[in-house]
């Protein structure tokens, strides 16, 4: 019996090895977000996972963190500042950002709304694809910064 249970249980698990995890984002309600292909399928993308692509912004991640440094007035001002942070872009299926807000804020308001202007500035962006097909996808960038310094992760 031990042994029936044994070969049900790794008939099993080899059946869901396959299968593939998808994140996706709820959109409540009362959040208008224009410009999305569909609002109840906004994919959180791990390229890790068969079949998903994340979104790529065609300006390198070096070019961005050089804008980051160059263009953040605020850490001019504030040359020993540290702290971290994180961005959410929602790139729809055509390519286009429909969103981008601070998710985790830094202690500065005015600081988190120059970072917010770069990100925004990006324009031109590959959409996520999930099995092939171009979907809305959210991607997330977390930042440090380190005496004055930007830093990408």
């Amino acid at each position: 019996m031990k042994k029936i249970g044994m070969i049900f249980l790794a008939l099993l698990f080899s059946q869901l090895l396959p299968a593939q995890f998808v994140a996706t984002m709820e959109i409540k309600d009362n959040d208008s977000i224009q410009g999305l292909c569909n609002r109840k399928q906004v994919y959180s993308l791990l390229p890790m996972f068969k079949g998903q692509e994340e979104a790529k912004c065609d300006v390198p991640d070096k070019t961005i963190e050089n804008r980051l440094n160059a263009e953040v007035v605020y850490l001019k001002e504030n040359s020993n500042q540290s702290d971290k942070g994180m961005v959410s872009i929602i790139i729809n299926c055509k390519g286009e950002v429909v969103r981008c807000e601070t998710d985790n804020k830094t202690q500065s308001e005015e600081l988190d709304k120059q970072i917010l202007a770069v990100f925004a500035s990006l324009k031109k962006w590959k959409p996520g694809k999930l099995n092939g097909k171009e979907v809305d996808s959210v991607t997330l960038w977390s930042f440090e910064i380190k005496k004055g310094e930007i830093k990408l992760h």
